[in-house]
């Protein structure tokens, strides 16, 4: 990553942390970084697993300002793009960007409200 030319040191340290995690943890496929002239950042392009799209990855520190024009800039690169914050404590925190408004997902597991029954309080006289 430091043959790339960026001189932002916690940057490049950001991706190193965010490539490990892509490779060595989550078991991505195809991890590659490559240098954004634009931005002179390190972007990570993966897929999730074999045969799935491409994903643009922009890690960052957690202290590092990201402007709307830097979205903009890994978004017009034609990948669905996720947004890497890393702690200084190497916590690494992954947030999905998209290009306009997307209807969520509904909510899976344990936190589905499934029928809840609602019960009244009764009502006791003084």
């Amino acid at each position: 990553m430091k043959s790339l030319g960026i001189e932002d040191s916690a940057q490049i340290h950001a991706a190193f942390l965010a490539y490990m995690d892509l490779t060595e943890v989550r078991h991505w496929k195809e991890v590659s970084c490559l240098k954004s002239s634009e931005l002179q950042v390190v972007l990570l392009e993966a897929q999730e697993k074999d045969g799935g799209p491409v994903h643009t990855v922009l890690p960052l520190p957690d202290h590092q300002a990201i402007t709307h024009n830097t979205i903009r800039c890994v978004l017009d690169r034609g990948f669905p793009m996720l947004l890497c914050a890393v702690a200084s404590d190497s916590t690494l925190v992954y947030q999905k960007v998209c290009d306009g408004l997307v209807t969520p997902e509904p909510p899976a597991g344990p936190f589905q409200d499934v029928g809840r029954q609602h019960r009244k309080r009764k009502h006791h006289p003084q």
